[in-house]
């Protein structure tokens, strides 16, 4: 029997609507997924588009920011606001050597990401971000 090669979970976190859309996108894709929130709410948010993976954090308590046991690959957070997606940066670097990226559509300094360890900052103000994930396939995960 051939060993199957798991692949990496894109991890996420979604809190708006291009957040959304961008889920979406990656489950009719079948491409594997988890995402992050932060609250009981989000999580039912997010279980209700269908996700299995959901990994609840305490953003206060940076004693509980343990490494998921799942294999992650790059990250996708997507700014709802400055103080949280820095928050996340932490978290996930710790968690992943993979490139996290910043998805945005406020003009906050991208220096303040970087420095925390994010590899790309994206600007749109539109809902359909699925080029991301064109890459993501074209770099083979």
């Amino acid at each position: 029997m051939k060993p199957t090669k798991e692949k990496d979970l894109i991890l996420i976190s979604a809190p708006n609507s291009a957040g959304e859309v961008f889920i979406r996108y990656l489950l009719q894709n079948k491409i594997p997924v988890a995402v992050m929130v932060n609250n009981s709410l989000e999580r039912e948010r997010i279980s209700a588009l269908g996700v299995q993976d959901i990994i609840c954090i305490n953003t206060k308590k940076e004693e509980t920011w343990v490494v998921p046991d799942k294999r992650l690959g790059k990250v996708f957070l997507f700014e709802s606001s400055l103080n949280l997606c820095c928050r996340y940066i932490q978290i996930c670097r710790s968690w992943t050597s993979k490139p996290i990226y910043v998805v945005t559509g406020c003009g906050n300094p991208r220096s303040i990401y970087r420095g925390l360890g994010a590899d790309y900052i994206i600007y749109t103000e539109g809902q359909d971000v699925s080029c991301l994930i064109s890459n993501h396939l074209a770099s083979d995960g």
